[in-house]
């Protein structure tokens, strides 16, 4: 079992692994969003109340995630991920059997706890596996998790919704109870995660018996690092503002705009988080060949203009654009990732946390906001108003190029 880890090696059964776990996670939490229709419906939820479920979820899924991984950080928890599957998995049944408001909104926690749990040990995995080539692991990590949310749209078309006639009328019905098929997934996650937990427990006994090694800093002041984290952290602000929009709202808009069903509407959102998940994987396969700077700022920036046109745009030209969109935005968020723990790399899972935690909470601000804000004005102002949000990408000019610092290294070793 010591063979299975060279340091200089991407260790790709690991990174498979691992990157099917978070595709079972992420799935389970693209179910939510997926039914918010049937819940509005079912329940007579205004569009703020829709939010506060997000906000709910992703708030209970950004604030423990620093916490987490700095407590790993210094008391490594190989198992810790299969614990948090758990509370994903209660989560989800819950929501299967939830029969008000108040009790959607203890489920959607229970998933978020999970969540919080999940990403910042699982990123470190990634990191450890990656044999250098850090970007194109947190990019094989990240395409599991978007194209589990991808799928979540479809199978809950599958899973939830049927149709049946009525006086002539073909009706649309949905199955809440039919949730609890999901906890499946997070079962079959749960134990994969216990062969990643064997994994990392073998290897935390054979880095004790090595020698430390340095790691390598970036040689910069310490006002240059608090700068850059300020300007990848508005930089995520913007990319998780605008995905909120998109992620919460799209079905929304193409139901009222288009006149689309529930299951039209959710092909349009499959279609988006289809091409996160192929912008995701290109994204951090470039960000080791090109440089991470140029990554961040062409994937924020890039989204700009296919941003501003897509609230013109007719039903044809908006799948196109929706593509383009979802494509080009989430190719940061690995060289975003990477960047910021190569800013600090002796702290790899409070910054995996932090920067976990900062998108899910940001998401879920983002969905509270912009839900109250479609209740007051319409959801076409509101999205003409988070068209600009993508030109934010522009202070990513001001990123030092870490590739061209000189480095200094310092005797630590990161934590396994």
């Amino acid at each position: 079992m010591l063979k299975m880890y060279q340091e200089n090696k991407p260790q790709y059964r690991i990174l498979l692994l691992i990157a099917l776990a978070h595709g079972l996670n992420d799935l389970i939490q693209g179910v939510i969003p997926s039914i918010y229709p049937a819940l509005q419906s079912k329940y007579a939820l205004t569009m703020a109340q829709v939010g506060v479920i997000t906000l709910c979820y992703q708030l209970s899924a950004s604030i423990l995630q620093p916490l987490v991984g700095n407590y790993t950080d210094k008391h490594p928890k190989p198992y810790s991920q299969v614990l948090g599957m758990a509370f994903t998995t209660i989560g989800i049944v819950s929501l299967s059997l939830a029969s008000s408001y108040t009790a959607i909104l203890c489920s959607v926690v229970f998933i978020g706890v999970g969540s919080s749990v999940f990403h910042p040990e699982s990123s470190r995995v990634a990191f450890l596996a990656s044999g250098g080539r850090r970007s194109f692991a947190q990019a094989i990590f990240q395409l599991g998790g978007n194209f589990g949310t991808a799928l979540a749209p479809l199978l809950v078309i599958l899973l939830l919704f049927s149709k049946k006639v009525i006086d002539g009328r073909v009706v649309e019905e949905s199955h809440q109870g039919n949730l609890i098929w999901f906890a499946g997934f997070s079962i079959f996650a749960m134990l994969i995660l216990l062969l990643i937990g064997k994994w990392r427990s073998i290897l935390l006994k054979l880095l004790k018996k090595k020698a430390k090694k340095p790691v390598v800093l970036p040689n910069l002041t310490r006002a240059q690092i608090r700068n850059s984290m300020i300007i990848l952290m508005l930089l995520v602000f913007s990319k998780n503002f605008y995905t909120a929009a998109i992620n919460n709202y799209f079905q929304f808009y193409t139901i009222k705009k288009f006149g689309f069903s529930n299951a039209e509407a959710q092909v349009y959102l499959f279609y988006f988080l289809g091409a996160v998940a192929a912008g995701s994987l290109i994204g951090g396969f470039l960000g080791d060949k090109v440089g991470r700077k140029f990554i961040i700022w062409f994937s924020i920036l890039g989204a700009a203009p296919f941003a501003l046109w897509l609230p013109y745009a007719n039903a044809t030209t908006t799948a196109v654009l929706i593509v383009l969109i979802g494509f080009i935005i989430s190719s940061a968020f690995a060289s975003i990732l990477v960047y910021s723990q190569e800013l600090l790399p002796q702290k790899i899972g409070m910054i995996s946390g932090f920067f976990y935690g900062f998108a899910f909470g940001m998401g879920g601000l983002a969905s509270a906001v912009l839900g109250k804000l479609i209740d007051i004005t319409s959801i076409d102002f509101v999205y003409k108003l988070c068209s600009f949000l993508p030109l934010m990408g522009l202070i990513a000019y001001f990123l030092p190029n870490l590739s061209s610092v000189s480095l200094s290294q310092k005797q630590t070793q990161a934590t396994p």
